[in-house]
């Protein structure tokens, strides 16, 4: 007799106002049922932690309506189809898609689309690279800085969180463009894996003391910032705008520094803008999901450059469901190094 299987999950209990803890989190189980026809019932492997996560519990107008109360977290991940009646899925293959912090995922036909569920071919890149450069960070880092940057050879490019998913792949696609790459990390060891092993020409760190990021600008971008890559916001935001160049392009992707903050807002907006004006330059936001029928060309591209070795992929592994709240939080803490990963199941 086959033991039922049983799907443990973490659901949203209440919003947080700051950071959100173990309180706001309500951990259920329930009996996994059989795929009806036209479904899939996927197992989860490794979950995506990311930043706009903290996003999407604020009952606030976003880009994606937020995780309602009682609902199971949103979260990206890499599964294993472990039963089907549909005929584009077969038993045993590797998928990608929004699975939720659950172990099992079951995904009736009309459900499959809308979590963007595809399967993905472990021999261009492992579990993790899938959930880093191939994934959504990969896809943010690649449209972001060829679509929104427009980087041409010789310029300087500088990200923030550069040792992070999505810093990673800026520094090192920039790199492969012609540019120089000028990473903002925080604590030396982050920097100098950026520097050594990703091939960044230089990285700030902005732990090193108050005056570190304007400093560290000053010597590493002499002719100032060309094209900066903003993932934190704040005041690394203000010191980046202050030395923007002729006609820079500024994207932003997101604000780690200002998402627990009091009342869930950001913070007062730039101090520098009026850079932008003096140095006519542009800054555009960006969400990844409006490049979503560009995702192949992207994934094509990076595994090349994953194969070939000019492109390395730095993975945060913790494993277990019951990690979550706690290993979320590494995100905001700066605790992470590489991509941050929860591993749900054995690959």
């Amino acid at each position: 007799m086959t033991t039922p299987l049983v799907n443990h999950q973490v659901r949203l209990a209440k919003r947080p106002e700051t950071t959100a803890t173990r309180e706001h989190w309500r951990f259920t189980s329930e009996a996994v049922a059989d795929p009806a026809e036209g479904g899939v019932l996927v197992q989860t492997l490794s979950l995506s932690l990311d930043p706009a996560m903290r996003g999407w519990l604020n009952d606030a107008k976003s880009y994606i309506p937020p995780v309602a109360i009682g609902e199971v977290m949103r979260a990206g991940g890499v599964g294993r189809v472990i039963a089907s009646q549909n005929p584009a899925f077969a038993v045993g293959d590797t998928v990608y898609g929004t699975l939720g912090v659950q172990a099992y995922v079951l995904l009736p036909q009309d459900a499959i689309r809308r979590a963007g569920l595809v399967k993905i071919d472990l021999r261009l890149g492992t579990v993790g690279q899938w959930l880093n450069v191939l994934g959504m960070p990969g896809m943010t880092g690649y449209f972001g800085l060829l679509d929104i940057g427009q980087p041409q050879p010789g310029q300087t490019v500088v990200v923030s969180a550069a040792a992070g998913a999505v810093g990673q792949t800026v520094g090192q696609l920039a790199k492969i463009k012609g540019c120089r790459a000028v990473g903002i990390a925080g604590g030396q060891a982050k920097c100098d894996w950026v520097v050594r092993e990703l091939g960044f020409d230089a990285c700030i760190d902005y732990k090193a003391g108050p005056s570190a990021v304007r400093e560290g600008l000053k010597q590493h971008c002499p002719q100032g910032v060309d094209v900066y890559f903003d993932n934190v916001g704040g005041d690394i935001l203000d010191q980046v705008l202050a030395r923007l160049a002729r006609k820079a392009r500024v994207i932003v992707c997101g604000a780690i520094s200002q998402y627990n903050n009091a009342n869930s807002m950001p913070g007062a907006g730039p101090r520098n803008y009026l850079s932008l004006l003096v140095n006519r330059a542009r800054m555009e936001g960006m969400v990844v999901f409006d490049y979503v029928d560009r995702f192949p060309q992207a994934i094509a591209e990076l595994a090349g450059y994953l194969q070939d070795g000019r492109m390395q992929s730095k993975e945060d592994v913790v494993q277990g469901l019951d990690q979550f709240p706690e290993t979320l939080n590494k995100l905001f803490a700066g605790g992470n190094f590489g991509k941050l990963v929860l591993q749900v199941a054995a690959d």
